[in-house]
């Protein structure tokens, strides 16, 4: 390796000499703590990688359910439930091996099918200026107007409990924002005083 070879891996290290002569023996362990004080010094701090990834199992969502004082529920298929702020949510496993989680939230309000066409409009307008969640509307067999939010995401390499837990919070979040938009958008007749 040749001078400037040595010298510019020595400044991209940070391992390059502070009085201009060359630093000799900087092994990989040396060099990994140089880089994490660097980025704690620059980013404040560093996040330590506390576990590693397992697969996601419906005995993981009810254990962070548990975790965070929420109710819950398993229905005869076995699918985990549950409400939030009067919203029906449930979490799903899908995939091969289970590895794409879904959280999909219920509107707790259904609407007549003559309103079929404004609804459309505004799930579509939700999904072109949002991520999360992806909203849609379905027809129900009674002709009612039935409004769902869904984040769903896949975690074939499994998750971390603290990305399985955003992705949980994000799921049910989103959601609320979504239903919150609806009730403003149609509210409840029978909320208001007469």
């Amino acid at each position: 390796m040749g001078w400037f070879r040595q010298r510019a891996r020595r400044w991209w290290s940070g391992t390059r000499p502070v009085t201009g002569t060359p630093e000799v023996g900087v092994d990989d362990a040396d060099l990994h703590e140089r880089v994490a004080e660097l980025l704690a010094r620059e980013l404040g701090t560093v996040e330590h990688r506390s576990a590693a990834p397992t697969p996601v199992s419906p005995a993981r969502i009810a254990s962070w359910m548990t975790d965070n004082q929420f109710s819950y529920f398993v229905d005869n298929d076995g699918d985990l439930g549950g409400l939030w702020r009067g919203r029906l949510f449930y979490f799903f496993l899908f995939g091969a091996q289970s590895e794409i989680l879904q959280v999909r939230g219920q509107w707790h309000r259904e609407l007549a099918i003559e309103r079929l066409e404004e609804v459309l409009d505004l799930c579509n307008e939700w999904n072109a200026e949002r991520i999360w969640p992806k909203a849609y509307a379905r027809v129900r067999d009674n002709g009612r107007v039935h409004v769902v939010a869904e984040v769903a995401t896949d975690l074939e390499h499994g998750a971390t409990d603290a990305q399985l837990s955003q992705i949980l919070f994000c799921g049910l979040s989103t959601g609320s924002m979504l239903f919150d938009a609806l009730d403003e958008r149609y509210p409840d007749p029978a909320g208001a005083a007469p």
